[in-house]
């Protein structure tokens, strides 16, 4: 007890004089080296803390009655006394408790000492190679797997992730536990899915001043159906939409030309809440107004959609009614049957793959990519294929790998989505893109990456289930 009350002190001291540190002195490559051993320095006080706090709620248990150590201390519930130790919230100190005792030790009744229940993941915790974050959604995505899938299929995916969370940020590593996690347990989306049904919600307030709160909260369908929306309207470079007369007015601006040509442009005055506001505003007015002619007429209005949603999955698995399918841009699936339900009704564009996550070849001899290859391409990159890059398909261009202008076809098996940022930087750094068996591969150059590998990119979750 004593030597790690030392320990922890002398390396408390070396924290202190390191915070006082001037880092701007630092040159850039000392400055990024220094920054991932700060970071590992944090993941490896971050399993102390989860650490410490399960052994006070394990030692807090509710079998241990009065002698329970939060109960000796005036408090009901280890987490209780974590907080008052650490001064952390109620539910970072109930985080904590529930991360580290996923990654600690048991004792069996026998008294004989148990493994951890994610083992690997405990000991790349301990040697600091993986942070609190990814390791949460490791075990979550895991232990609602559990009940269903062989001790075995835990134990490979356990590692597959614990692998991913070494070398990728934890958006990424959420991304492949979800996706193993369907892969185990495919049968578990339906009662998940119903789960969040039920928790759909809106909530209309009073009206106070001239406007009106409202909350909720969006099934998986509807999220989407705004996101997708509101991306395409607030994309970089999208023509300013559903503005009204006094908005277009104040957002307008004259010039004249040396010819004496008057040359109007447009500039969204409106924050990015009140496009929004306005985009949903526009959205349930064309909803009205179909409804409306269908009503009088008999017939669909002549107003369409302006967004599409893309709902992703596997012939095979729509087919049999099993499995599960993944919509832009939300995070948990849904059941395959909820996807063949939403293409019946519209509104979403249902996207079959073959076995191994093939998209269907929709070669053009047209310089620009078509409608069809760029939602193709959406489904295949999920996105920005730039590593770490969190772009939506409906803010980025359609590259072609091979260049147009060196031969390169205006085909899925050349394409590839980039941000206009990643767009730009591809063209004018020293990184290399090419296709390998139809999927971008990005070569990084030398002073970053000596071993000079070929990276593969894309993050569509769709493909990854294809291939576990």
């Amino acid at each position: 007890m004593e030597s790690i009350r030392a320990t922890l002190e002398q390396a408390i001291g070396l924290l202190v004089e390191l915070a006082r540190a001037d880092v701007s002195r630092l040159d850039d490559e000392s400055l990024c080296q220094t920054v991932g051993a700060i970071e590992q320095a944090g993941r490896l006080v971050d399993t102390l803390r989860t650490r410490g706090a399960s052994e006070i709620d394990a030692r807090s248990a509710y079998e241990a009655g009065n002698a329970g150590l939060a109960q000796r201390h005036g408090h009901t519930r280890g987490a209780h006394l974590l907080e008052q130790l650490t001064r952390i919230s109620p539910a970072e100190a109930a985080r904590r408790a529930r991360l580290g005792a996923a990654i600690r030790p048991d004792v069996a009744l026998s008294g004989e000492a148990l493994p951890a229940r994610f083992p690997l993941l405990a000991d790349a915790m301990i040697a600091g190679t993986v942070g609190t974050d990814a390791a949460r959604m490791i075990i979550t995505c895991l232990s609602q797997a559990a009940a269903t899938a062989a001790g075995g299929s835990i134990d490979a995916a356990e590692r597959a992730l614990v692998d991913t969370a070494r070398a990728e940020p934890a958006e990424i590593v959420a991304v492949h536990a979800r996706v193993w996690r369907e892969a185990l347990d495919p049968d578990g989306a339906e009662p998940r899915d119903e789960a969040v049904r039920r928790r759909r919600a809106f909530r209309l307030g009073r009206e106070r001043d001239g406007v009106t709160p409202f909350t909720g909260v969006a099934d998986p369908t509807l999220a989407s159906l705004f996101r997708t929306a509101f991306v395409e309207s607030l994309a970089p470079g999208a023509t300013p939409r559903f503005m009204d007369e006094t908005d277009a007015r104040a957002g307008t601006t004259s010039s004249v030309t040396r010819d004496g040509e008057i040359i109007e442009s447009v500039r969204d005055p409106r924050t990015p809440d009140q496009r929004r506001h306005d985009i949903l505003t526009g959205m349930l007015t064309a909803a009205l107004r179909n409804a409306n002619a269908h009503a009088e007429t008999g017939q669909i209005g002549s107003l369409r959609p302006t967004a599409t949603v893309m709902a992703v999955i596997t012939l095979a698995e729509l087919r049999a009614g099993r499995g599960v399918g993944w919509i832009d841009d939300h995070d948990e699936p849904i059941p395959a049957h909820a996807v063949r339900k939403l293409a019946c009704e519209g509104g979403v564009t249902p996207i079959l793959l073959g076995d191994n996550g093939e998209v269907l070849h929709l070669g053009r001899t047209q310089r620009l990519f078509s409608p069809a290859q760029r939602r193709a391409l959406a489904v295949r990159d999920g996105g920005c294929v730039w590593p770490q890059c969190s772009a939506p398909p409906g803010w980025c261009h359609a590259h072609h790998v091979t260049e147009w202008e060196n031969g390169g076809r205006t085909d899925i098996d050349n394409g590839a989505l980039l941000c206009p940022a990643h767009h730009h930087m591809l063209h004018a750094s020293e990184f290399t893109m090419k296709m390998i068996r139809g999927k971008p591969r990005l070569l990084a150059p030398p002073w970053l990456d000596p071993a000079q590998l070929w990276r593969p990119l894309g993050r569509t979750r769709a493909t990854m289930a294809a291939t576990l």
